[in-house]
């Protein structure tokens, strides 16, 4: 409510199915009401492939808050409220030509789900943390980070996310 009183561009990278947990029943209609802008992870437009990467149910409850995300006006043009969907891909490989790929989403959740989102996101995993301790502990760290150095490009450095965003955790 601060930021955006401050007139502050507010973006909650959101965990869709924590829409449905009790307790948070009103955090959409909370997010509409200040325009707050929302980025989500949704990994496939494939119900098989979510449920098998994130448990079962995931990508329904992940359907359902996009559902009532559009219900609020999100991914809705003219609303002003930004539904933005991210792709990663999962293990050492780059993801596909965004703008494709956003395409295929956007067919087939319309189709499907009647779900509408403004733009999907495509990004690269960084080599860190448990993906990078996975890219060790099965010998393929060098090898992703060649795959990484050889498709670099000085194009995408203006692209880059959070060179100018400051990322706040829930607690503040």
């Amino acid at each position: 409510e601060q930021a955006r009183a401050l007139g502050c561009r507010v973006i909650d990278r959101c965990n869709l199915t924590v829409l449905n947990e009790p307790g948070q029943q009103d955090t959409a209609a909370f997010l509409a009401a200040h325009q707050v802008e929302i980025t989500a992870s949704l990994p496939c437009y494939l119900e098989e492939i979510v449920d098998a990467q994130r448990g079962k149910g995931v990508f329904g409850s992940s359907i359902y808050a996009l559902q009532t995300l559009n219900t609020l006006g999100y991914g809705k043009a003219g609303s002003g409220l930004l539904l933005n969907l991210v792709y990663n891909p999962q293990g050492p490989s780059l993801p596909p030509p965004q703008c494709s790929l956003e395409q295929d989403y956007q067919k087939l959740l319309k189709e499907k789900y009647d779900i509408d989102f403004n733009s999907l996101f495509t990004i690269t995993n960084r080599p860190i943390k448990r993906f990078g301790s996975t890219l060790v502990s099965k010998g393929q760290f060098n090898e992703y980070m060649d795959l990484l150095k050889n498709n670099s490009s000085p194009d995408n450095l203006a692209s880059v996310m959070c060179r100018s965003l400051i990322s706040i955790d829930w607690q503040g």
